[in-house]
């Protein structure tokens, strides 16, 4: 499949009210579509992994067709520079949180990056960075515990920042790893509390969400695992 038809197929898919949608969730890029994540899926099984068209999709700039290229990239060939050019590029929390959890945990930079991120100032980048926490929380069942634990004091640190983008990620990040397994979880809900004690609305507002999640009675063991990857939109809207 060439990108031209790629793009036309996203064009015949196009949804003006699900732009709309978007916008007052705080998505507002450049150019968007409102193509559903379903038909992007459906789309990606269709072109399977494929690299080259990745980029292509990547380069003409639309919402849709940038999602869909974290959907079929090759996380084996994604490189560093790659990642940091496609994180500068981010302009929504869809898009971000998107190829955080689509490909970016996925590559052998995952953690580092994360790390790395975490202290830019920039929106999307700085969201990026726990994004990709709480998807490496979520899929990298083989982790050490200390991969997360190095996340801690970088997410006391970053626990004032006010802007919503950042703190509902932060908050999300702090969830998932604390839903991990119990000693973990006692490290996030101590982690929650202490930051509830802190002077700073955001700080609270992140300890508050994440104790009222590890809080909560266990939901039932129809697993949501599979659905894991696509939960971001759920909480960070």
């Amino acid at each position: 499949m060439l990108v031209g038809e790629v793009l036309s197929r996203l064009r015949q898919l196009q949804n003006p009210a699900a732009v709309q949608a978007l916008q007052k969730q705080g998505v507002t890029p450049r150019a968007a579509l409102g193509v559903s994540e379903q038909d992007l899926r459906k789309l990606a099984a269709e072109i399977g992994v494929d690299r080259l068209i990745a980029q292509q999709l990547w380069a003409s700039g639309i919402h849709d067709a940038r999602v869909l290229a974290s959907m079929v990239d090759d996380p084996a060939r994604v490189t560093p520079k790659q990642m940091e050019r496609w994180v500068r590029d981010f302009d929504s929390w869809a898009l971000c949180d998107a190829c955080c959890v689509n490909l970016f945990d996925k590559t052998p930079f995952a953690y580092a990056k994360a790390v790395a991120w975490s202290a830019r100032k920039e929106e999307y980048v700085k969201r990026a960075a726990f994004s990709l926490v709480a998807a490496l929380a979520q899929t990298d069942q083989k982790a050490a515990d200390s991969e997360f634990l190095r996340f801690i004091p970088i997410i006391k640190r970053e626990a004032a920042d006010e802007r919503p983008f950042v703190r509902k990620s932060i908050a999300w990040a702090l969830k998932e790893v604390g839903k991990r397994n119990k000693s973990l979880k006692k490290i996030a809900l101590d982690t929650a509390k202490e930051l509830d004690k802190l002077e700073a609305k955001s700080a609270h507002w992140i300890a508050t969400d994440a104790i009222k999640e590890l809080s909560a009675a266990p939901k039932s063991s129809k697993s949501a695992a599979p659905k894991a990857a696509k939960r971001s939109a759920k909480v960070s809207a």
